[in-house]
């Protein structure tokens, strides 16, 4: 009895194909199995947001920020608009700081009174969220607090020196 006889009816071998095609009916045989699993299978959202380059996702986003009470089931999406949120204001206002020649203190305290308070209103009264589920007050107003900060002095800074300095 050859090899291919005997191998025909015991059906395949476990890890005996790993490195490639060793019997060429197999690989077609498993292909087009796999391949009709596949289309039977319903597609991940993931491929979706990558396909069209992520701009539904985006949009979807955005729009649940800019609408006030919506319900965000993914905590991070809320954490990421409260992030980008800051990284904005940061922007403005080292601008505004920048052209209008603000020094010192005072400039830093009511960068700080701002972006918190702005913060604090949009996720308490505008979104109206539970604070206790994202782990406190404290936790959302400090989130991303750091790197808006160092945003916004590099942009007064460039701007201030930019108009100001002689």
């Amino acid at each position: 009895m050859s090899r291919a006889a005997g191998r025909a009816g015991s059906g395949p071998v476990p890890g005996r194909f790993r490195a490639g095609r060793a019997d060429p009916g197999a690989g077609s045989r498993r292909s087009g199995m796999s391949g009709g699993r596949r289309r039977d299978e319903p597609p991940h959202p993931q491929h979706h947001a990558v396909a069209n380059g992520g701009a539904a996702g985006r949009g979807s986003v955005w729009g649940k920020a800019l609408r006030s009470d919506s319900a965000w089931h993914d905590k991070d999406e809320f954490l990421d608009v409260i992030y980008w949120f800051r990284q904005i204001i940061a922007v403005i206002l080292g601008i505004i700081w920048g052209v209008v020649p603000l020094k010192g203190f005072v400039g830093i305290a009511v960068f700080c009174l701002i972006n918190a308070g702005v913060l604090y209103l949009y996720f308490s009264s505008f979104q109206q969220i539970d604070e206790e589920e994202y782990g406190g007050t404290w936790e959302l107003t400090k989130e991303g607090f750091m790197t808006s900060f160092a945003l916004f002095l590099v942009v007064w800074i460039i701007f201030y020196t930019a108009i100001h300095y002689d």
